[in-house]
């Protein structure tokens, strides 16, 4: 690792307000596959990374609303969990901590808006989490996810912020015994910087709702808010 890049690193240290033992997870979290790819090096890319800060962040936050919300119900914390953790919180996160400042792009990702991407800065703060849970600990990751996701946590506990369809869809159909919902991906569309998928929503193999997203997780959403609207349940 280069003087330049461990100085990147270190300034990125002080704005999360943790100190790596191994430094090197950090490098990971914050190196985008396209730079691996494109740089020909032996570094690791971050999406092993991202795939069990994914794991993290919903443990850390199922136990903050069930130690902090003992009046609410399972559907409830549930719906509350999902608007915590899905992208558009991450990308909140990623911007407020300046993440796109340091991840580590391919020039062509780089060139195409990568650093300021969703996705990409969304999927860098799962991996950061999860580096600094096998760095420090679980609690050091619950710091901080409690630090730099508080303001989120509490406007999605007063439910001001984001409209989960999917689980409040899910939840509606298991409690009145509606049939199973499928979602299925119609189409992908776009180069890898700039992609665009059609998802429909089955409700017991018959198409319902239809949407399209930049991510599939966006699309999901889509689509269930359509399926929602076609079946005429409302989101209270």
């Amino acid at each position: 690792m280069d003087d330049k890049r461990l100085r990147s690193l270190c300034e990125f240290e002080d704005i999360i307000k943790y100190k790596f033992s191994d430094i090197k997870l950090l490098n990971t979290a914050l190196t985008h596959s396209s730079y691996v790819h494109s740089h020909d090096s032996n570094y690791q890319y971050n999406e092993r990374l991202e795939f069990l800060g994914d794991s993290v962040l919903s443990m850390i936050i199922s136990f903050y609303l069930f130690n902090n919300l003992k009046d609410m119900s399972e559907g409830q914390m549930t719906r509350i969990r999902a608007n915590i953790v899905c992208e558009k919180s991450l990308f909140i996160t990623a911007r407020n901590i300046k993440i796109g400042e340091y991840i580590f792009l391919s020039k062509g990702e780089e060139n195409t808006g990568g650093r300021k991407r969703a996705s990409i800065l969304a999927d860098a703060v799962e991996a950061l989490i999860a580096a600094i849970y096998l760095d420090g600990g679980i609690q050091r990751a619950e710091v901080f996810v409690l630090s730099f996701m508080k303001d989120i946590i509490e406007s999605s506990i007063k439910n001001r912020i984001f409209n989960d369809y999917k689980s409040f869809l899910q939840e509606h159909v298991q409690k009145n015994n509606l049939g199973t919902i499928e979602y299925r991906l119609l189409s992908e569309k776009g180069p890898d910087h700039s992609k665009e998928f059609q998802i429909a929503l089955y409700l017991d193999d018959k198409p319902v709702g239809q949407g399209v997203g930049k991510s599939k997780k966006d699309a999901q959403q889509s689509a269930a808010k359509a399926a929602m609207s076609s079946l005429g349940i409302k989101n209270e």
